[in-house]
This record gives structure tokens, C-alpha cells and sequence, in this order.
């Protein structure tokens, strides 16, 4: 409500000025009505008195002028009248008021009303009336009066208009408030409240207002943004579960196409057993072993080479079979070395030695298993594949510690996975693409360019990054960075 608040304090202040206004308008108007009706009264009592004065004087002499004075002041209470003399000095008893100066119009002959707001407590007004016998000035009738009955009445008028005021007051301000929150604070904080809404994420509702104004306009207009950013986000949900899927299948197609090239390896790996297997049965077929010690032997090692062939399979069916991304506490040790036995026979096929290094305490991470070995399986047979005959492809699992880079952010521990091997190295400009999608410098039929762009996807959507680090001739180092915290002790 503070827009309501500042409307009606705004619409207060205008009601308060024009109020002022009106009151020292009201005032004005009266003051200037009552010193006119007072100079007015003052000057018609003092051409009566005058007159008056000027007949007695002449017919009864000065002390009949004196009587006249007394009599009237007895009846005109509020009003001091008194019998001056306008040639004496002003600290004569029978001198006038004002100074001679200011006189000067009486002195000669002409009514004179001045207004001394300065003189009294209150300010006074003097009216002089000259005395005129036988064509001469004698004198002057002196009219004064307190302007205190105007400034009470002024203050009583000011009490009322205050209390009106302040009556009107209360009541506008009352009216304000509640028009200002019935059709301005309500549908402001109905839009308030949509705007958090929609920043929430939350598109489902919408803004009713019962009114025809520009705030009306203002819902009308946010409820079809809001319509608009709920479809964008149906097609945006669309399109991101398309591009996952599309993603998936490009993941499936790479280790689909890795599984391909391990066969090769496997199949080597199988021809050992099979060879023994077949070996053995044909000795029990040909009656060559008879004896009931001799076919159990044979059996038992028949039964632990179809067993070594059976793990061989599942593991490569493991590898090969789509599942659904599921993140947990993985020891990466173990999964480093079931992956080398992946790949073991590719590698004793091309002459490369398999090597896995680890510190303590760096083994557990957050990661999707399956998807962490398809990275791991891709990165090992690029070094394989790079390497000559007689080189080593190490495996090291280690623990590192980045520094902040903010005054404000803390230091980050993240597990690494490096993938060295002894290759040709690469240049600067095959190092600059390696990740793009569909690039390869492999010879037709051994690689299809996606591996290494899905094993980057891979650790992105891990929260990390791969660094690759190579020289011509010196060799490739691939290391896997993904957030981890120390082991708890």
C-alpha cells in the first residue's frame, strides 16, 4: 500500500493548501471589511460630534464642548473620544495622538482616518474630526479604538475554520484511502503478486481485475505475456526432450561403435578358452580320458573357461546395453580397473601395456557409473590407438585443490582422472578441434569423431571439464575433472 499511502498524502497536501488558501482568503477578506466598517463608523460619529462641538462652542463656550465630549464616550464604550488641540505641543495633556505630521490634513479642515496596526497591544485607529467655528480649526474630535475585537474574531474564525478543516481533512483523506486502495493499492498488489509469480517460474495462473483503467490494461497485458511465456516454455521443454534424446542416441551410437572395436580385442580374448573348452571335450569324446578322476578334472577346467568367457560377455554387454543416467557415490578405483579389463584385450593385441595409478583417499565421486566408464572407455582407447608397439597407457586417479579465483568464493577440491599415454602427440590445430563432433584423424573405419564430443558432454553435465594436454611426438595427457570433496577420515 505505499502507492496508496503517497496518493493520499499528495491528495492530503493539495487539500491542505487549498484549505490555507481559503482561510487566509476568508480572514483577509474580513479584516478588510472590519477596519472599512470601523473607519466608516468613526468618521460619520466624528462629523456629528464635530458638528455638534462647533455649535456649542459657539452658543455655550468651551466647557459646554467638554460635557458633550464626556456624554459621549459614556455611551460608546468601545470608542475613546476625546477633545484635542492641534497647535500644542505633543506633551501637552490636550495634544493629539498622532504626530503633527500626520495631522496635517485636520489642521486643514479635512476628516482624517489613519490606521496605526503598530500602536496598542493590538493596533489602534484614529479618526479626527476638525472643529471649525467661524471659518477656523479650534480644535478636533479624537476618535480611537482597539483593533482587538478584530483579532478575536480572527482567532475564533481560525478555531472554526480549523476544525472544519481538519473535519474535511479526515474525511478526504478517509475518501482517498479507500478509493486509492480499492482501485489502485488491491490491483497493484494483485500485479505485484503476479510478477513473483511469473519470476517463480509459476505460468498457470492469471490476473482478474473488475475495472476499466489503465491497471486493467497493465493485467490484461501480463496475463497474455504470461500465455506467451507458458507456450515458449512447452516448446522449449520440446525441443530440450528432443535434444536429449537426440543426445542419448548419439551416446548409445558411440558406445555402440566403441563395442564394435572391442570385439575385436575380445574375440582374441575368447579364442584362449574356447580353444581349451573344445580341446577337453574332445579328449571325454574320443574315450582319451577315462578315468573318473580325470573327466572331473577335465570338467572343472571347462566349467572355469566358460566361466572366464561368460564374465568376458557380460562385461562387454554391460558396456553396450542403454540405461538411464543415475547418479551415486561411485569408487572410481574399482570402475578404472573393470574398464582396463575392458579394454585389456584391444590393448594386448596392439603390444600397449595398461597401467593404473591412484592416491589414497581420492576415489569417491558423484557420478552416473555407466556413463563416467563410457568417458573413461573412450579416452583409454584413443591412447591405445595412438600409442606404438610397446608403449604404456597409465591410468592416474588423484585429488586436486583450485584455488579461489574471487575474494569471496572458497577454494574447490574436484577428483581427476588422467589419461597419459606415449603416442605422436597432436598439433595445436588438431588440439583445438579434437572436441567438435565428427572430427577425427583416424583412418577410415576406426573412428567415427563422436567419442571424445560425447565424452565432453559427458563431464558438463557432471558439473566438470576435460583438459588436454599435448606435444608432437611427446605424447597426449587427457585429465577429467569432476566436483568432489575430500574422503571423510
Amino acid at each position: 500500500m505505499k502507492l496508496v499511502r503517497k496518493l493520499t498524502l499528495a491528495l492530503l497536501a493539495g487539500f491542505a493548501l487549498v484549505f490555507a488558501l481559503q482561510a487566509w482568503r476568508s480572514v483577509s477578506e474580513f479584516a478588510d471589511a472590519y477596519e472599512e466598517d470601523l473607519a466608516r463608523d468613526h468618521r460619520a460619529m466624528g462629523r456629528v460630534l464635530a458638528a455638534a462641538l462647533s455649535a456649542g462652542v459657539r452658543d455655550q463656550g468651551g466647557a459646554a464642548a467638554l460635557a458633550m465630549v464626556a456624554d459621549a464616550n459614556e455611551r460608546e464604550p468601545t470608542t475613546r473620544i476625546r477633545w484635542v488641540r492641534l497647535d500644542v505641543p505633543p506633551d501637552d495633556p490636550d495634544a493629539p495622538v498622532l504626530s503633527e505630521a500626520a495631522l496635517l490634513p485636520a489642521v486643514e479642515g479635512h476628516l482624517l482616518t489613519r490606521l496605526e496596526r503598530d500602536a496598542g497591544a493590538h493596533g489602534m485607529v484614529y479618526t479626527y474630526a476638525p472643529v471649525i467655528v467661524d471659518d477656523s480649526v479650534v480644535g478636533a474630535v479624537e476618535l480611537s479604538e482597539s483593533l482587538e475585537g478584530e483579532r478575536r474574531f480572527i482567532r475564533s474564525h481560525l478555531v472554526r475554520e480549523g476544525l472544519a478543516t481538519g473535519a474535511l481533512f479526515l474525511l478526504c483523506g478517509g475518501v482517498a484511502w479507500f478509493v486509492g486502495a480499492r482501485f489502485v493499492g488491491r490491483p497493484v498488489e494483485a500485479l505485484i503478486a503476479q510478477a513473483r509469480r511469473v519470476g517463480a517460474g509459476d505460468l498457470s495462473e492469471r490476473v482478474s481485475l473488475r475495472q476499466h483503467d489503465e491497471l486493467a490494461l497493465v493485467a490484461e497485458e501480463m496475463n497474455a505475456m504470461t500465455g506467451r511465456l507458458s507456450d515458449a516454455r512447452r516448446r522449449l521443454d520440446s525441443e530440450i526432450a528432443a535434444r536429449l534424446a537426440a543426445i542419448e542416441q548419439v551416446r548409445h551410437a558411440d558406445r555402440l561403435t566403441t563395442v564394435g572395436r572391442l570385439a575385436s580385442g575380445i574375440a582374441h580374448e575368447l579364442g584362449t578358452p574356447l580353444n581349451v573348452v573344445s580341446g577337453r571335450a574332445e579328449m571325454i569324446a574320443s574315450g582319451e580320458i577315462s578315468e573318473e578322476k580325470e573327466v572331473r578334472e577335465t570338467a572343472s577346467v571347462i566349467r572355469q573357461q566358460s566361466d572366464r568367457m561368460v564374465r568376458i560377455l557380460r562385461q562387454l554387454l554391460d558396456f553396450a546395453r542403454r540405461k538411464a543416467a543415475e547418479r551415486a557415490s561411485t569408487d572410481l578405483l574399482p570402475l578404472a580397473r573393470e574398464t582396463l579389463a575392458l579394454v585389456e584385450p584391444l590393448a594386448d593385441k596392439r603390444g600397449v601395456a595398461l597401467h593404473l595409478a591412484a592416491q589414497v583417499g581420492t576415489c569417491c565421486a558423484d557420478v552416473d557409473a555407466g556413463q563416467l566408464q563410457q568417458v573413461l572407455t573412450n579416452l583409454v582407447m584413443n591412447g591405445i590407438q595412438a600409442s606404438r608397439d610397446g608403449g604404456t597407457v597409465e591410468v592416474r586417479l588423484s585429488l586436486r585443490k583450485v584455488a579461489a579465483t574471487e575474494p569471496h568464493d572458497a577454494e574447490r577440491f574436484y577428483r581427476c582422472i588422467e589419461v597419459v599415454d606415449q603416442g605422436g602427440g597432436m598439433s595445436e590445430d588438431v588440439r583445438a578441434r579434437i572436441f567438435d563432433p565428427f572430427f577425427t584423424t583416424k583412418p577410415v573405419g576406426e573412428g567415427t569423431g563422436l567419442g571424445l564430443s560425447v565424452a565432453y558432454g559427458i563431464v558438463s553435465d557432471h558439473g566438470g571439464w576435460i583438459d588436454v594436454a599435448s606435444e608432437p611426438g611427446k605424447g597426449s595427457a587427457f585429465t577429467v575433472w569432476l566436483p568432489g570433496e575430500p574422503d571423510a577420515a
